[in-house]
C-alpha cells in the first residue's frame, strides 16, 4: 500500500513540475469565466455584496429542513459532493457554495477574515429566502458557522461541526497584509500542492484522482492571496465558542479518529469548558475527511443528528 501510495505521488509530483509554471494563477474569475462554470456545472451564481458567489443547491422547496455546508480552508464545495447528494436524496433543502477566494465563486481584494467569508454565507441564505437553516462547517468551515452564530444566531438551527479547525489557538498578527513576495514564494510552491491534498486522507490510495481537481483551482488569479490572507486572519475562538453555548444552541461534532490535519488531542481538554453540551461522534477508518472516507459510518451519525434537531 504504501510503495503504491508513493507511486502516486511521486507522479503527480513529476507531472506537476513539468507543467509551466505560466498556468498558474493565470485564470481572471470575470464573466466569461462564469458563464464557462455554469457550462460545465450544476450550480448557479448570485451577485452578493462582496462579489458574485456560486452555489449549488437541491430541493428548493423541499420542507424536510435545510441544510448549509460550509467547506474548509481551500478546497471548495465539491469536497463535499458526496454528503449534498445524500442529503439530496433523503429531500432535504441543501446548499452547498464556494466561499470568497475558492472555487467559482469572485476573489475579492479584501482582508480574509472570518467575518467576510461568514457574512457571504448569511447573505446567500437571505438571497435563497431561507430564514434558519442546520449549518456543518467542515475543517475551517467550522469557524465561520461559528462566526456566523455570533453575527445572527437567529438563522442558525444548530451547528455541525466535521473535522473542525476552530478550537485550535492561534496567536493573533500584528500585520495581516499580504505582500506581493509572499504570493510569490506561495505560488513556488504550487507544484507540490495538489499531491499535498492526498494527506487528508487515512487512506488515500483510496483517492488517486483527488489531486487532480485540485489542480485546477491553482490557475486561478488570486487563490495564493486569499489562502495567505485567511491564514494571517486566525484567531483564537474560544470566546465565540462561548458565546455558542450560552445561545444553547444544538452542536453537534465530528471527528475522524486518524485526523493528522485537526488534531484533537491539541485542544480536547478545553471542549468541555467551552461547549459542555456538544455531542461528538469519531469515525473509524477516516481521517480528516471522514464523511468521504468512512460514508457509512459518518452518515449513520450525521442524519440521526438531523434527526434530533428537526424533530424537536
Amino acid at each position: 500500500m504504501k510503495l503504491f501510495l508513493n507511486s502516486i505521488l511521486f507522479s503527480l509530483v513529476f507531472c506537476a513540475c513539468t507543467t509551466s509554471t505560466q498556468s498558474y494563477e493565470s485564470v481572471e474569475k470575470n464573466q466569461e469565466f462564469r458563464d464557462a462554470v455554469l457550462k460545465e456545472n450544476n450550480g448557479d451564481y448570485v451577485l452578493l455584496g462582496n462579489g458574485y458567489t456560486y452555489y449549488e443547491e437541491a430541493n428548493s422547496e423541499s420542507k424536510e429542513g435545510n441544510i448549509i455546508l460550509v467547506h474548509g480552508f481551500s478546497v471548495p464545495s465539491y469536497i463535499w459532493e458526496v454528503t449534498f447528494n445524500t442529503l439530496k436524496e433523503k429531500g432535504y433543502r441543501v446548499v452547498m457554495m464556494d466561499l470568497f477566494g475558492r472555487g467559482n465563486s469572485a476573489n475579492p481584494d479584501l482582508p480574509q477574515t472570518d467575518e467576510l467569508r461568514a457574512q457571504q454565507v448569511l447573505d446567500l441564505m437571505d438571497a435563497l429566502g431561507i430564514e434558519k437553516a442546520v449549518l456543518a462547517g467542515l475543517s475551517n468551515g467550522g469557524r465561520i458557522i461559528s462566526k456566523m452564530a455570533v453575527l445572527d444566531a437567529s438563522t442558525i438551527e444548530a451547528l455541525f461541526y466535521v473535522s473542525s479547525s476552530g478550537f485550535v489557538n492561534y496567536e493573533s498578527q500584528m500585520d495581516t497584509t499580504v505582500s506581493q513576495e509572499e504570493i510569490r514564494s506561495f505560488i513556488e510552491t504550487y507544484p507540490t500542492r495538489s499531491a499535498g491534498q492526498l494527506e487528508d486522507f487515512y487512506a488515500p490510495e483510496q483517492f488517486p484522482e483527488w489531486p487532480q481537481k485540485y489542480e485546477k483551482l491553482l490557475s486561478h488569479k488570486g487563490f495564493a492571496k486569499a489562502l495567505l490572507s485567511t491564514r494571517k486572519n486566525l484567531t483564537t475562538m474560544d470566546e465565540i465558542h462561548q458565546t455558542i453555548d450560552s445561545l444553547e444552541l444544538p452542536v453537534y461534532a465530528f471527528w475522524g479518529v486518524h485526523d493528522k490535519v485537526v488534531v484533537y488531542t491539541d485542544f480536547d481538554k478545553k471542549l468541555n469548558k467551552l461547549l459542555p453540551n456538544m455531542k461528538e461522534y469519531f469515525i473509524e477508518e477516516a481521517g480528516h475527511l471522514p464523511h468521504m472516507e468512512n460514508k457509512k459510518v459518518f452518515e449513520h451519525y450525521f442524519l440521526s443528528s438531523l434527526q434530533e434537531v428537526i424533530s424537536e
